[in-house]
């Protein structure tokens, strides 16, 4: 048991996001079971699935899920229950007919809105159930309105109450994530140009920096949900995603850029310049990371500021040497399309330097957990 404590935080605690979750969907779905045998609901089923629905991994995601789908129940019952009562369907051909009539239309709609897709279901649930059970069609579409409430509301406070979780902590944490990915990659880019570069290595980095950007938008929707209903207070996402987009595009023509190794005279003068960048520029990505994290002010740039501009006075005074002069065109538009990426790494960084900054002065205020 002490050894099972001594390796908790090291194995758990980064999980803790998905334990509660955990929790929060077996509590959500005995209190619907129980609600919906205290209301003597038809079919408790739905209350139960609606409740496991709603609850998601954070709060505003579970407010979008709920909404939607209670529209999506809403719409998909009265258009069922319409249909249902309006056209007659007393033989299984005329029930095939009917079937088609109530699911063409919402199909297409779900196609158009995905958030709807419920409203098939609904619909299909609101013709057929009475077709298998001793209910008319109105109280079977009025049924499914109120399984589906109660579900909605068990899962929301659920999602409020019980280890509650925001999409702004997880939204930051998946930013803190990519730029951690952004700095071994940079550095492995960077030092590419001296040793050469392990292609399948610097992909799969890549690929891991375009997850996580994947990633941080999706939880960046979420995020601004919760901003727009008064959920959490802070700064808007969208600056920090943009920036954080701008500095991989960075990196893919930092890539492009150091495709092969420098030649030997520009390694030997141009080397210690590139160290000294490279050391700077993937430190203070992992600072700003960490910061985020923390929601603490950003990292000072003076340092990366420093080392471009003592690499960019060597690049000069290797040009004036005339050492350039001998390159191929392949090997001098490399050259020139690394120093101009480096530029907009430092831009770039500055406006990092501005969104950190911004977090940090605005923490966000996470909601007590309580059970």
């Amino acid at each position: 048991m002490k050894r099972f404590w001594s390796r908790y935080p090291a194995h758990w605690r980064p999980r803790r996001p998905q334990w509660g979750l955990a929790l929060r969907i077996t509590l959500g779905a005995l209190l619907a079971l129980a609600a919906a045998q205290a209301l003597h609901l038809r079919l408790p089923l739905w209350a139960v699935l609606t409740a496991i629905i709603v609850t998601q991994l954070s709060v505003g995601r579970s407010v979008k899920i709920a909404f939607d789908y209670l529209v999506g129940t809403i719409g998909g019952a009265i258009y069922g229950g319409a249909i249902t009562i309006l056209v007659p369907h007393s033989s299984e051909l005329a029930l095939l007919g009917v079937l088609a009539l109530a699911v063409a239309p919402l199909a297409l709609l779900s196609a158009i809105k995905p958030n709807l897709n419920v409203a098939t279901v609904t619909a299909i649930i609101v013709l057929l159930v009475p077709t298998m059970t001793q209910v008319s069609p109105l109280d079977s579409a009025i049924d499914r309105v109120l399984e589906v409430t109660v579900g909605a509301l068990v899962g929301l406070l659920v999602s409020f109450l019980v280890l509650p979780s925001r999409a702004q902590a997880q939204a930051l944490g998946a930013a803190a994530q990519a730029l951690d990915l952004m700095a071994v990659a940079l550095g492995e880019l960077l030092a590419g140009l001296i040793r050469g570069l392990d292609n399948d290595a610097l992909h799969r980095l890549q690929d891991g920096i375009g997850a996580a950007l994947v990633t941080l938008n999706e939880i960046g929707d979420e995020a601004e949900h919760e901003r727009a209903t008064g959920l959490s207070r802070g700064p808007q996402m969208a600056p920090l995603i943009r920036t954080l987009l701008r500095l991989r595009h960075d990196l893919v023509m930092v890539g492009r850029a150091v495709a092969a190794p420098l030649p030997p005279p520009l390694q030997q003068r141009l080397g210690p310049c590139l160290d000294s960048f490279r050391a700077a520029a993937t430190l203070h990505l992992a600072a700003s990371a960490s910061a985020l994290r923390d929601r603490r002010a950003p990292p000072p740039l003076r340092a990366v500021s420093s080392a471009l501009d003592a690499y960019a006075a060597e690049v000069q005074t290797v040009r004036q040497d005339g050492l350039t002069r001998d390159l191929s065109g392949e090997q001098a538009e490399r050259f020139f399309a690394l120093g101009f990426a480096m530029e907009q790494l430092t831009q770039n960084f500055r406006d990092l330097e501005m969104r950190v900054a911004e977090w940090a002065a605005r923490p966000v205020v996470e909601t007590p957990a309580a059970v």
